[in-house]
């Protein structure tokens, strides 16, 4: 991994503001007795440049209230402010938009497109929001990633430590005002889990990204700068790990 300049890339944002803020947020599944209720009235504050581990059980909320922060799910009470904008008042055309221009995605199967190289693949939310690529963004990017030469290269030519950072370059490419990332070291063996906590970590370093990340590894979340623990739906205990470094 090769380090970048530390103003390759200006903040999304030049604000003090958190990145998302939840109040109150509910999100109840099924009706009746067999009802179940994923969050429970959670607030939070996301801090912006930083990078957040979200913990829990399974059946925590960890993973709702992800989906929820990114717009890919709604509440049922509650708001989310994303970078300012209030987006569980947004309609769904308004919302796509958002969520191509203001958020990027790690998954945790990575989500390459095979016919696509590995240039295509990073470049692809730019293509669907029909914005022009920075040529010079993207350069940084490849070149902090160790990428540069693998670019023309399809997904089936790329090491798997090669895949994730193409994919993580892929979240990074719009400059979003956050990057989501959901399990993505939950099928990795420890060496690659490393690799992509690094590159995460780099994210945020090197690039002020706002990285929130889902996960059930109390190891990896201890390389974020806070780490959030959910339990039952609520947030059961928050942790501000900067002081430990």
């Amino acid at each position: 991994m090769t380090t970048a300049p530390l103003d390759a890339r200006p903040s999304p944002a030049d604000s003090t503001a958190p990145a998302v803020v939840a109040r109150g947020v509910t999100r109840t599944y099924g009706s009746g007795a067999g009802s179940v209720t994923a969050l429970d009235a959670v607030d939070l504050d996301i801090s912006r440049g930083a990078f957040t581990a979200i913990m829990g059980p399974s059946g925590s909320g960890k993973s709702t209230l992800l989906h929820i922060l990114a717009g890919l799910d709604v509440v049922d009470s509650g708001s989310i402010l994303l970078d300012g904008t209030e987006i569980t008042a947004l309609g769904d055309d308004a919302l796509t938009k958002l969520r191509r221009e203001k958020i990027g995605f790690v998954f945790q199967s990575f989500n390459l497109l095979p016919m696509l190289t590995a240039e295509q693949n990073i470049l692809l939310p730019l293509e669907l929001a029909g914005t022009r690529a920075d040529r010079a963004w993207l350069e940084t990017i490849a070149s902090a990633f160790g990428i540069t030469d693998r670019l023309s290269h399809l997904p089936s030519q790329l090491s798997g430590g090669q895949v994730q950072r193409v994919a993580i370059s892929r979240a990074l490419v719009t400059s979003p005002a956050v990057v989501f990332a959901d399990e993505p070291t939950g099928n990795l063996d420890s060496r690659t889990t490393e690799e992509v906590l690094d590159f995460l970590r780099l994210s945020v370093d090197e690039f002020h990204q706002t990285v929130v990340m889902v996960t059930h590894e109390r190891d990896a979340a201890e390389r974020a700068d806070r780490i959030i623990t959910l339990a039952d739906g609520r947030v059961a205990s928050d942790e501000d790990l900067r002081g430990q470094r």
